[in-house]
């Protein structure tokens, strides 16, 4: 189950972003709500369009404390992540998002190509909540080659 629907599909296998493409000048936004944001788009047009799977890293950091609420925590207790900017192979946009654990800010390097991954963000009794995560090409959820 999706933590945030309309967001992302669920396909395990290749999940993509849903994003947004306004007709008249191509421009392309994420998530699609955005597209009324940019005034050059007011009154366009904006389609529904599933966005590139993977992309380059643009940018990345770690985050070293719980963020405020709504954010749960996933376990027992906080554990840092790596969060990380990328920029999409055929729209250019750039996309923020967790890294698949595992991953260490010493695995990463700008430029290098990553695609999108499903993950949980935490689990209660009934379901996992899942959300978009960047994982390097190549590399599995788990953070292994």
């Amino acid at each position: 189950m999706a933590a945030v629907e309309g967001l992302f599909t669920l396909d395990a296998d290749e999940p993509r972003l849903i994003g947004g493409r306004a007709r008249s000048r191509g421009s392309y936004f994420f998530p699609k709500s955005l597209a009324g944001s940019d005034p050059a788009c007011l009154g366009d047009e904006i389609d529904e369009v599933l966005l590139s799977r993977t992309g380059r890293l643009w940018s990345f950091t770690t985050g070293e404390y719980a963020p405020p609420a709504p954010y749960v925590i996933p376990g027992e207790e906080f554990e840092p992540y790596v969060v990380a900017a990328v920029r999409l192979a055929e729209e250019g946009l750039v996309v923020l998002g967790q890294v698949v654990p595992g991953v260490s800010v010493s695995d990463l390097s700008v430029g290098m190509e990553m695609e999108l991954a499903l993950g949980v963000l935490y689990s209660d009794d009934e379901h996992d909540y899942l959300v978009w995560k960047w994982a390097p090409v190549g590399m599995s959820e788990n953070g292994e080659g």
